[in-house]
Protein backbone atom coordinates (compact mmCIF):
# COMPACT_ATOMS: atom_id res chain seq x y z
CA UNK A 1 0.00 0.00 0.00
CA UNK A 2 2.79 2.77 0.66
CA UNK A 3 4.59 1.76 -2.74
CA UNK A 4 1.71 2.13 -4.27
CA UNK A 5 0.97 5.35 -2.46
CA UNK A 6 4.41 7.01 -3.23
CA UNK A 7 4.07 5.76 -7.10
CA UNK A 8 0.49 7.61 -7.18
CA UNK A 9 2.17 10.70 -5.58
CA UNK A 10 5.32 10.75 -7.78
CA UNK A 11 2.62 10.66 -10.68
CA UNK A 12 0.16 12.91 -9.25
CA UNK A 13 3.11 15.67 -9.00
CA UNK A 14 3.77 15.56 -12.58
CA UNK A 15 -0.09 15.60 -13.58
CA UNK A 16 -0.67 18.32 -11.42
CA UNK A 17 2.65 20.36 -12.03
CA UNK A 18 3.22 23.50 -13.06
CA UNK A 19 2.71 22.33 -16.99
CA UNK A 20 -0.72 21.14 -16.52
CA UNK A 21 -1.79 24.12 -14.66
CA UNK A 22 -0.54 26.02 -17.40
CA UNK A 23 -2.49 23.63 -19.94
CA UNK A 24 -5.66 23.49 -18.21
CA UNK A 25 -6.35 27.11 -17.03
CA UNK A 26 -4.51 28.55 -20.44
CA UNK A 27 -7.01 26.61 -22.50
CA UNK A 28 -10.18 28.42 -20.70
CA UNK A 29 -7.93 31.51 -20.92
CA UNK A 30 -7.61 30.91 -24.82
CA UNK A 31 -11.27 29.86 -25.34
CA UNK A 32 -12.55 32.71 -23.17
CA UNK A 33 -10.36 35.30 -25.43
CA UNK A 34 -11.42 33.42 -28.90
CA UNK A 35 -14.63 33.32 -27.80
CA UNK A 36 -14.87 37.57 -27.01
CA UNK A 37 -15.42 36.97 -23.40
CA UNK A 38 -18.70 35.44 -24.18
CA UNK A 39 -19.13 33.91 -20.63
CA UNK A 40 -19.21 37.46 -19.43
CA UNK A 41 -20.51 39.68 -22.19
CA UNK A 42 -23.68 37.18 -23.15
CA UNK A 43 -24.45 36.28 -19.39
CA UNK A 44 -27.63 37.56 -19.62
CA UNK A 45 -28.37 35.96 -23.02
CA UNK A 46 -27.05 32.45 -22.06
CA UNK A 47 -29.67 32.77 -18.90
CA UNK A 48 -32.64 33.64 -20.77
CA UNK A 49 -31.55 30.78 -23.47
CA UNK A 50 -30.77 28.64 -20.50
CA UNK A 51 -33.24 28.71 -17.66
CA UNK A 52 -34.98 31.41 -18.52
CA UNK A 53 -35.99 29.28 -21.32
CA UNK A 54 -36.85 26.41 -18.55
CA UNK A 55 -39.21 28.75 -16.94
CA UNK A 56 -40.78 29.87 -19.81
CA UNK A 57 -41.32 26.10 -20.98
CA UNK A 58 -40.82 26.69 -24.13
CA UNK A 59 -40.36 23.34 -26.45
CA UNK A 60 -37.44 21.46 -26.75
CA UNK A 61 -35.48 21.05 -29.90
CA UNK A 62 -36.08 17.58 -31.50
CA UNK A 63 -32.45 15.26 -31.44
CA UNK A 64 -31.75 14.13 -28.19
CA UNK A 65 -32.44 11.30 -25.75
CA UNK A 66 -33.61 13.88 -22.51
CA UNK A 67 -34.48 17.50 -22.11
CA UNK A 68 -31.93 20.43 -22.04
CA UNK A 69 -33.08 21.08 -18.21
CA UNK A 70 -32.62 17.09 -17.38
CA UNK A 71 -28.87 16.95 -19.06
CA UNK A 72 -27.80 19.73 -17.11
CA UNK A 73 -29.53 18.96 -14.09
CA UNK A 74 -27.90 15.58 -15.18
CA UNK A 75 -24.60 17.27 -15.70
CA UNK A 76 -24.74 19.45 -12.16
CA UNK A 77 -25.76 15.80 -10.41
CA UNK A 78 -21.74 15.03 -11.51
CA UNK A 79 -20.47 18.22 -10.62
CA UNK A 80 -22.66 19.16 -7.23
CA UNK A 81 -21.08 16.80 -5.11
CA UNK A 82 -18.56 15.83 -2.36
CA UNK A 83 -16.31 18.42 -3.94
CA UNK A 84 -18.14 21.15 -2.96
CA UNK A 85 -18.39 20.48 0.54
CA UNK A 86 -15.25 17.72 1.23
CA UNK A 87 -13.14 19.56 -1.36
CA UNK A 88 -13.48 22.94 -0.66
CA UNK A 89 -12.74 21.84 3.01
CA UNK A 90 -9.89 19.91 2.14
CA UNK A 91 -8.61 22.99 -0.20
CA UNK A 92 -8.61 25.78 2.63
CA UNK A 93 -7.07 22.68 5.31
CA UNK A 94 -4.07 21.84 2.74
CA UNK A 95 -3.71 25.77 0.28
CA UNK A 96 -4.88 28.18 3.11
CA UNK A 97 -7.33 30.44 2.75
CA UNK A 98 -6.30 31.67 -0.51
CA UNK A 99 -6.93 28.60 -2.50
CA UNK A 100 -10.28 29.45 -2.67
CA UNK A 101 -9.02 32.67 -4.56
CA UNK A 102 -7.58 30.45 -7.66
CA UNK A 103 -10.93 28.11 -7.29
CA UNK A 104 -12.55 31.46 -8.58
CA UNK A 105 -9.76 31.85 -10.93
CA UNK A 106 -10.39 28.42 -12.45
CA UNK A 107 -13.92 28.79 -12.65
CA UNK A 108 -14.01 32.14 -14.90
CA UNK A 109 -12.23 30.63 -17.14
CA UNK A 110 -13.62 26.91 -17.15
CA UNK A 111 -17.11 28.57 -17.76
CA UNK A 112 -15.86 29.06 -21.26
CA UNK A 113 -14.06 25.51 -20.97
CA UNK A 114 -17.76 24.21 -20.49
CA UNK A 115 -19.20 25.80 -22.97
CA UNK A 116 -16.84 24.06 -25.38
CA UNK A 117 -17.32 21.00 -24.01
CA UNK A 118 -21.22 21.12 -23.84
CA UNK A 119 -21.49 22.77 -27.70
CA UNK A 120 -19.04 20.30 -29.29
CA UNK A 121 -20.54 17.50 -27.57
CA UNK A 122 -24.29 18.21 -29.24
CA UNK A 123 -22.06 19.25 -32.63
CA UNK A 124 -20.53 15.44 -32.61
CA UNK A 125 -22.39 13.17 -31.59
CA UNK A 126 -24.23 10.48 -33.58
CA UNK A 127 -27.85 9.27 -33.45
CA UNK A 128 -28.81 5.80 -34.16
CA UNK A 129 -31.83 4.59 -35.78
CA UNK A 130 -33.38 3.67 -32.80
CA UNK A 131 -32.95 7.23 -31.38
CA UNK A 132 -29.99 6.85 -29.27
CA UNK A 133 -27.58 9.16 -28.82
CA UNK A 134 -23.82 9.03 -28.60
CA UNK A 135 -21.39 11.94 -27.95
CA UNK A 136 -18.94 13.26 -25.67
CA UNK A 137 -15.19 14.29 -25.87
CA UNK A 138 -14.29 10.77 -28.04
CA UNK A 139 -16.52 11.93 -30.48
CA UNK A 140 -15.78 15.53 -31.03
CA UNK A 141 -11.89 14.20 -30.87
CA UNK A 142 -12.41 11.79 -33.86
CA UNK A 143 -15.03 13.53 -36.01
CA UNK A 144 -13.67 16.90 -35.28
CA UNK A 145 -10.15 16.19 -35.32
CA UNK A 146 -10.00 13.42 -38.12
CA UNK A 147 -9.90 9.74 -37.77
CA UNK A 148 -5.85 10.28 -37.81
CA UNK A 149 -6.91 11.10 -33.86
CA UNK A 150 -9.09 8.34 -32.68
CA UNK A 151 -6.18 6.82 -30.92
CA UNK A 152 -6.51 9.76 -28.92
CA UNK A 153 -10.18 9.06 -27.94
CA UNK A 154 -9.82 5.63 -27.52
CA UNK A 155 -7.26 7.06 -24.36
CA UNK A 156 -9.32 9.35 -23.26
CA UNK A 157 -12.75 6.95 -23.66
CA UNK A 158 -10.13 4.37 -21.67
CA UNK A 159 -9.25 6.67 -19.04
CA UNK A 160 -12.41 8.01 -18.48
CA UNK A 161 -13.94 4.52 -17.64
CA UNK A 162 -11.56 4.25 -15.05
CA UNK A 163 -11.93 7.98 -13.18
CA UNK A 164 -15.12 7.34 -13.44
CA UNK A 165 -14.76 4.43 -10.99
CA UNK A 166 -12.69 7.04 -8.94
CA UNK A 167 -14.14 10.20 -8.82
CA UNK A 168 -17.78 9.74 -9.26
CA UNK A 169 -17.76 6.04 -7.70
CA UNK A 170 -14.99 5.39 -4.64
CA UNK A 171 -14.93 9.04 -3.74
CA UNK A 172 -18.21 9.68 -3.40
CA UNK A 173 -19.30 6.51 -1.39
CA UNK A 174 -15.91 7.00 0.89
CA UNK A 175 -17.22 10.09 1.73
CA UNK A 176 -20.89 8.88 2.49
CA UNK A 177 -19.90 6.00 4.24
CA UNK A 178 -17.40 8.39 6.52
CA UNK A 179 -20.79 10.39 6.93
CA UNK A 180 -22.62 8.25 8.15
CA UNK A 181 -20.46 6.28 10.24
CA UNK A 182 -20.14 9.35 12.63
CA UNK A 183 -24.24 7.89 13.16
CA UNK A 184 -23.27 4.19 14.48
CA UNK A 185 -23.41 2.89 10.74
CA UNK A 186 -20.97 0.49 9.40
CA UNK A 187 -19.11 1.45 5.98
CA UNK A 188 -20.61 -2.00 4.64
CA UNK A 189 -23.69 -1.10 5.68
CA UNK A 190 -23.76 2.23 3.50
CA UNK A 191 -22.02 0.50 0.91
CA UNK A 192 -24.63 -1.82 0.47
CA UNK A 193 -27.53 1.03 0.92
CA UNK A 194 -25.73 3.00 -2.09
CA UNK A 195 -25.46 -0.42 -4.34
CA UNK A 196 -29.53 -0.83 -3.95
CA UNK A 197 -30.55 2.76 -4.53
CA UNK A 198 -27.53 3.40 -7.44
CA UNK A 199 -28.84 -0.07 -9.13
CA UNK A 200 -32.39 1.25 -9.28
CA UNK A 201 -31.52 3.58 -11.10
CA UNK A 202 -28.62 3.29 -13.14
CA UNK A 203 -29.77 -0.04 -14.71
CA UNK A 204 -32.85 1.80 -16.25
CA UNK A 205 -30.53 4.19 -18.37
CA UNK A 206 -29.67 7.94 -18.97
CA UNK A 207 -33.76 9.11 -19.20
CA UNK A 208 -34.31 7.63 -15.97
CA UNK A 209 -31.32 9.15 -14.44
CA UNK A 210 -32.45 12.39 -16.17
CA UNK A 211 -35.58 11.99 -14.29
CA UNK A 212 -33.90 11.54 -11.00
CA UNK A 213 -31.47 14.54 -11.55
CA UNK A 214 -34.11 16.70 -12.56
CA UNK A 215 -35.76 16.39 -9.18
CA UNK A 216 -32.96 15.84 -6.60
CA UNK A 217 -30.51 18.41 -7.69
CA UNK A 218 -32.50 21.44 -7.39
CA UNK A 219 -33.83 20.62 -4.35
CA UNK A 220 -30.44 19.54 -2.70
CA UNK A 221 -28.55 22.45 -3.79
CA UNK A 222 -31.68 25.01 -2.41
CA UNK A 223 -31.56 23.47 1.08
CA UNK A 224 -27.87 23.26 1.12
CA UNK A 225 -27.44 27.33 0.30
CA UNK A 226 -30.10 28.07 2.21
CA UNK A 227 -28.19 26.30 5.33
CA UNK A 228 -25.03 27.96 4.22
CA UNK A 229 -26.72 31.71 4.11
CA UNK A 230 -28.03 31.17 7.56
CA UNK A 231 -24.55 29.97 9.07
CA UNK A 232 -23.05 33.45 6.93
CA UNK A 233 -25.58 35.73 8.01
CA UNK A 234 -25.04 34.73 11.71
CA UNK A 235 -21.71 35.74 11.36
CA UNK A 236 -22.12 38.39 9.05
CA UNK A 237 -19.24 40.59 10.88
CA UNK A 238 -17.23 38.17 9.68
CA UNK A 239 -17.64 38.08 6.07
CA UNK A 240 -15.30 40.58 5.54
CA UNK A 241 -12.34 39.48 7.00
CA UNK A 242 -13.14 35.86 5.03
CA UNK A 243 -12.97 37.81 2.06
CA UNK A 244 -9.71 39.62 3.16
CA UNK A 245 -8.19 36.35 4.05
CA UNK A 246 -9.05 34.51 0.22
CA UNK A 247 -7.96 37.61 -1.18
CA UNK A 248 -4.50 38.29 0.49
CA UNK A 249 -3.73 34.89 0.97
CA UNK A 250 -3.45 34.39 -2.78
CA UNK A 251 -0.49 35.74 -3.01
CA UNK A 252 1.00 35.50 0.78
CA UNK A 253 2.29 32.36 2.39
CA UNK A 254 -0.39 31.70 5.06
CA UNK A 255 1.33 31.06 8.25
CA UNK A 256 -0.05 27.99 10.82
CA UNK A 257 -2.31 29.21 13.53
CA UNK A 258 -3.62 26.44 16.10
CA UNK A 259 -4.27 23.01 14.63
CA UNK A 260 -3.63 24.75 10.58
CA UNK A 261 -0.11 23.89 9.45
CA UNK A 262 0.16 27.19 6.93
CA UNK A 263 0.69 27.14 3.59
CA UNK A 264 2.64 28.36 0.60
CA UNK A 265 0.96 30.36 -2.14
CA UNK A 266 2.29 27.31 -4.70
CA UNK A 267 -0.20 25.15 -2.11
CA UNK A 268 -2.87 27.73 -2.46
CA UNK A 269 -2.56 27.27 -6.35
CA UNK A 270 -2.13 23.73 -6.66
CA UNK A 271 -5.14 22.61 -4.27
CA UNK A 272 -7.25 26.01 -5.33
CA UNK A 273 -7.32 24.76 -9.06
CA UNK A 274 -7.46 20.91 -8.56
CA UNK A 275 -9.68 21.17 -6.25
CA UNK A 276 -11.84 23.58 -7.95
CA UNK A 277 -11.77 21.37 -11.17
CA UNK A 278 -12.99 18.59 -9.08
CA UNK A 279 -16.26 20.20 -8.16
CA UNK A 280 -16.96 21.36 -11.13
CA UNK A 281 -15.23 19.42 -13.52
CA UNK A 282 -14.16 21.70 -16.35
CA UNK A 283 -11.56 20.63 -18.76
CA UNK A 284 -12.47 16.86 -17.63
CA UNK A 285 -14.88 17.05 -20.90
CA UNK A 286 -16.88 14.08 -19.04
CA UNK A 287 -19.82 16.09 -19.36
CA UNK A 288 -19.97 16.73 -22.51
CA UNK A 289 -20.95 13.16 -23.07
CA UNK A 290 -24.26 13.60 -21.23
CA UNK A 291 -24.68 17.34 -22.59
CA UNK A 292 -25.10 15.59 -25.85
CA UNK A 293 -27.76 13.82 -25.14
CA UNK A 294 -29.95 17.40 -25.08
CA UNK A 295 -32.72 17.93 -27.20
CA UNK A 296 -30.90 21.46 -28.30
CA UNK A 297 -28.42 23.04 -30.84
CA UNK A 298 -25.00 23.33 -29.89
CA UNK A 299 -24.48 26.94 -28.89
CA UNK A 300 -27.38 26.90 -27.03
CA UNK A 301 -26.42 23.92 -24.89
CA UNK A 302 -22.94 25.79 -24.13
CA UNK A 303 -25.10 28.14 -22.44
CA UNK A 304 -26.13 25.89 -19.43
CA UNK A 305 -22.47 24.78 -18.92
CA UNK A 306 -21.29 28.20 -18.58
CA UNK A 307 -24.26 28.47 -15.49
CA UNK A 308 -23.60 24.84 -14.65
CA UNK A 309 -20.11 25.70 -13.15
CA UNK A 310 -21.13 29.33 -12.11
CA UNK A 311 -23.88 27.67 -9.56
CA UNK A 312 -21.05 25.03 -8.71
CA UNK A 313 -18.00 26.71 -7.93
CA UNK A 314 -19.13 30.39 -7.86
CA UNK A 315 -22.29 30.14 -5.62
CA UNK A 316 -22.11 26.33 -3.79
CA UNK A 317 -18.15 26.51 -3.55
CA UNK A 318 -17.68 29.82 -2.31
CA UNK A 319 -20.66 29.05 0.28
CA UNK A 320 -19.02 26.40 2.30
CA UNK A 321 -15.55 28.19 2.12
CA UNK A 322 -17.44 31.46 3.79
CA UNK A 323 -19.33 29.26 6.78
CA UNK A 324 -15.75 27.57 7.29
CA UNK A 325 -13.49 31.03 7.12
CA UNK A 326 -16.78 32.83 9.02
CA UNK A 327 -16.74 30.02 12.03
CA UNK A 328 -12.84 29.94 12.52
CA UNK A 329 -12.86 26.50 12.42
CA UNK A 330 -10.05 26.36 10.55
CA UNK A 331 -7.84 26.51 13.35
CA UNK A 332 -9.26 23.06 14.71
CA UNK A 333 -6.60 21.04 11.84
CA UNK A 334 -9.41 19.01 10.96
CA UNK A 335 -9.82 18.66 6.69
CA UNK A 336 -12.50 16.90 4.43
CA UNK A 337 -16.11 16.66 5.26
CA UNK A 338 -14.80 16.49 9.00
CA UNK A 339 -14.06 20.28 8.59
CA UNK A 340 -16.85 21.66 7.03
CA UNK A 341 -18.95 19.81 9.50
CA UNK A 342 -17.41 21.44 12.28
CA UNK A 343 -18.25 24.55 10.88
CA UNK A 344 -21.72 24.20 9.83
CA UNK A 345 -22.32 22.65 13.66
CA UNK A 346 -20.53 25.69 15.27
CA UNK A 347 -22.31 27.89 13.03
CA UNK A 348 -25.91 26.10 13.60
CA UNK A 349 -25.46 24.07 16.46
CA UNK A 350 -27.74 21.08 15.97
CA UNK A 351 -29.58 21.53 12.89
CA UNK A 352 -25.91 22.11 11.25
CA UNK A 353 -24.45 18.82 11.38
CA UNK A 354 -27.85 17.38 9.52
CA UNK A 355 -27.21 19.92 6.89
CA UNK A 356 -23.89 18.62 5.72
CA UNK A 357 -24.99 15.25 6.56
CA UNK A 358 -27.79 15.70 4.34
CA UNK A 359 -25.63 17.84 2.07
CA UNK A 360 -22.90 15.17 1.68
CA UNK A 361 -25.48 12.03 1.50
CA UNK A 362 -27.16 13.60 -1.70
CA UNK A 363 -24.72 15.15 -3.43
CA UNK A 364 -22.71 11.86 -3.25
CA UNK A 365 -25.81 9.82 -4.67
CA UNK A 366 -26.25 11.89 -7.24
CA UNK A 367 -22.98 12.41 -8.40
CA UNK A 368 -22.52 8.63 -8.83
CA UNK A 369 -26.22 8.26 -10.62
CA UNK A 370 -23.71 10.24 -13.56
CA UNK A 371 -20.32 9.27 -13.48
CA UNK A 372 -21.65 5.82 -14.08
CA UNK A 373 -23.41 6.52 -17.16
CA UNK A 374 -19.89 9.04 -18.35
CA UNK A 375 -18.07 5.63 -17.27
CA UNK A 376 -20.25 3.15 -19.72
CA UNK A 377 -20.64 5.45 -22.81
CA UNK A 378 -16.59 6.11 -22.55
CA UNK A 379 -15.85 1.94 -22.67
CA UNK A 380 -19.03 1.65 -25.11
CA UNK A 381 -17.34 3.79 -27.51
CA UNK A 382 -14.28 1.27 -27.33
CA UNK A 383 -15.60 -2.31 -26.71
CA UNK A 384 -19.77 -1.69 -28.07
CA UNK A 385 -23.06 -2.34 -26.75
CA UNK A 386 -22.10 -5.41 -25.11
CA UNK A 387 -20.09 -3.79 -22.22
CA UNK A 388 -22.62 -1.39 -20.99
CA UNK A 389 -24.20 -4.24 -18.31
CA UNK A 390 -20.56 -5.66 -17.42
CA UNK A 391 -19.44 -1.84 -16.27
CA UNK A 392 -23.03 -1.20 -14.66
CA UNK A 393 -22.37 -4.35 -12.76
CA UNK A 394 -18.84 -2.99 -12.23
CA UNK A 395 -19.59 0.25 -11.05
CA UNK A 396 -21.51 -1.04 -8.04
CA UNK A 397 -19.38 -3.22 -7.14
CA UNK A 398 -16.63 -0.54 -6.73
CA UNK A 399 -18.86 1.43 -4.50
CA UNK A 400 -18.58 -1.36 -1.93
CA UNK A 401 -14.87 -0.93 -2.19
CA UNK A 402 -14.97 2.86 -2.10
CA UNK A 403 -17.18 2.51 1.11
CA UNK A 404 -14.78 0.60 3.18
CA UNK A 405 -11.69 1.65 1.09
CA UNK A 406 -9.23 4.34 2.76
CA UNK A 407 -9.93 7.82 2.11
CA UNK A 408 -6.13 9.19 1.81
CA UNK A 409 -5.27 6.56 -0.89
CA UNK A 410 -8.67 7.69 -3.17
CA UNK A 411 -8.57 10.53 -3.16
CA UNK A 412 -5.16 10.94 -4.18
CA UNK A 413 -5.90 8.65 -6.77
CA UNK A 414 -8.85 10.27 -8.30
CA UNK A 415 -6.72 13.21 -8.41
CA UNK A 416 -4.53 11.86 -10.43
CA UNK A 417 -6.66 10.22 -12.70
CA UNK A 418 -8.87 13.78 -13.43
CA UNK A 419 -5.15 14.83 -14.22
CA UNK A 420 -4.57 12.06 -16.99
CA UNK A 421 -7.95 12.35 -18.60
CA UNK A 422 -8.30 15.82 -18.85
CA UNK A 423 -4.82 16.15 -20.98
CA UNK A 424 -6.67 14.46 -24.01
CA UNK A 425 -9.58 16.82 -23.89
CA UNK A 426 -8.00 19.89 -23.83
CA UNK A 427 -5.81 19.23 -26.51
CA UNK A 428 -9.24 18.74 -28.93
CA UNK A 429 -10.24 22.28 -27.03
CA UNK A 430 -7.72 23.85 -28.18
CA UNK A 431 -7.65 22.47 -32.18
CA UNK A 432 -11.23 22.90 -32.23
CA UNK A 433 -11.28 26.58 -31.01
CA UNK A 434 -12.16 27.56 -34.22
CA UNK A 435 -15.40 25.39 -34.49
CA UNK A 436 -16.41 27.12 -31.46
CA UNK A 437 -15.94 30.68 -32.76
CA UNK A 438 -18.35 29.71 -35.99
CA UNK A 439 -20.43 28.07 -34.11
CA UNK A 440 -20.73 30.84 -31.82
CA UNK A 441 -21.16 33.79 -34.12
CA UNK A 442 -23.33 31.47 -36.41
CA UNK A 443 -25.71 31.66 -33.42
CA UNK A 444 -25.30 35.18 -32.23
CA UNK A 445 -26.59 36.41 -35.91
CA UNK A 446 -30.03 34.42 -35.52
CA UNK A 447 -33.03 35.59 -34.72
CA UNK A 448 -33.52 34.42 -31.53
CA UNK A 449 -30.00 35.75 -30.34
CA UNK A 450 -30.92 39.27 -31.37
CA UNK A 451 -34.41 39.46 -29.70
Amino acid sequence: MEALLAFNDWLNGIVWGPPFMVLLMGTGLYLTIRLGFFQFTKIGLAWRQSFGRFFKRTKEEEGGAISSFQAVSSAMAATIGVGNIAGVSTAIALGGPGAIFWMWMSALVGMATKFGEASLGVKYREIDADGNVRGGVMYYIEKGLGPGWKWLAVVYALLAGIAALGIGNMVQANTMADSMSAFGVPTWVTGGIAILLVGAVILGGVKRIGATAEKLVPFMAVIYVIGSLVVIFMNITQVGSAFGQIFYYAFNPAAAAGGFAGSAVAMAVRFGIARGIFSNEAGLGAASIIHAQAKNSPTRQGMWGIWEVFIDTIVVCTMTALVILTTGVIETGETGASLASAAFNAGLPGPGGTIVLLGLVLFSYTTMLTWSFYGEKSWEYIFGKKIILPYRILFLGFLMVGAVGGLELIWNIADTLNGLMAAPNLIALLVLAGVLVKEKNAYMESPEAKE
